[in-house]
């Protein structure tokens, strides 16, 4: 800037000297003119950046990043034909492929319109959000165990289930569930269950 002040204080030249100076007068503003811009784009992007991280931040790692729901909780499988893959998105390879309609899944991220699931077993990957359903059930995982009529190791035994079997999960206490099991329903200890949480409860 000095020199630009300095330069139109020295009265008329005359010729190419003129010219000269002229054209060191330009390239100097358009020096400064285009330090100035650099600048507040620089800073434009520091600051998105910050506000990006910001935001990060503030996200409860608790909570889905998509729906907000808590993390990690249950889910079932729609239908009998899900494809896990390594990644989110169709682009990536398939790991694993889940086959039993109704079975429960352990959400644990979101990504868009993907879910991180897995299942029992520790098993799995990401599936498109539309193959899961919010309804709950659970997979037995204790032999032959005892369905009651309440949840009272003192009440009758209804039936039993082998394990592997899925049912349907209706409510639950602090450490019983009643579960709908190809029509048959009782109580169960949570213990005997896959798909709920252990101080979940549910009415």
């Amino acid at each position: 800037m000095t020199q630009i002040m300095t330069a139109r204080g020295e009265g008329i030249w005359s010729g190419g000297h003129r010219l000269r100076r002229l054209g060191l007068i330009c390239g100097l503003a358009l020096f400064v003119q285009t330090g100035l811009v650099l600048a507040q784009t620089t800073t434009g992007a520091a600051g998105d950046t910050t506000a990006a991280a910001v935001t990060e931040a503030k996200r409860d790692p608790n909570k889905g990043a998509v729906t907000n729901l808590p993390l990690p909780r249950y889910v079932t499988l729609k239908s009998g034909d899900g494809n896990a893959r390594r990644g989110p998105g169709l682009t990536h390879r398939i790991d694993w492929v889940f086959v039993k309609s109704g079975m429960p899944l352990r959400l644990t991220a979101e990504y868009e319109n993907w879910r991180r699931v897995e299942d029992a077993e520790g098993f799995g990957g990401w599936v498109h959000y539309s193959l899961l359903s919010g309804t709950r059930s659970v997979l037995i995982m204790q032999d032959m165990a005892e369905f009651r009529y309440a949840a009272d190791t003192s009440s009758d035994v209804l039936f039993q289930a082998e394990r592997g079997v899925l049912g349907r999960l209706l409510e639950c206490s602090l450490d019983w569930c009643r579960v709908n099991t190809n029509g048959e329903k009782g109580w169960t200890k949570k213990t005997a269950l896959w798909g709920v949480n252990p101080d979940e409860i549910l009415e």
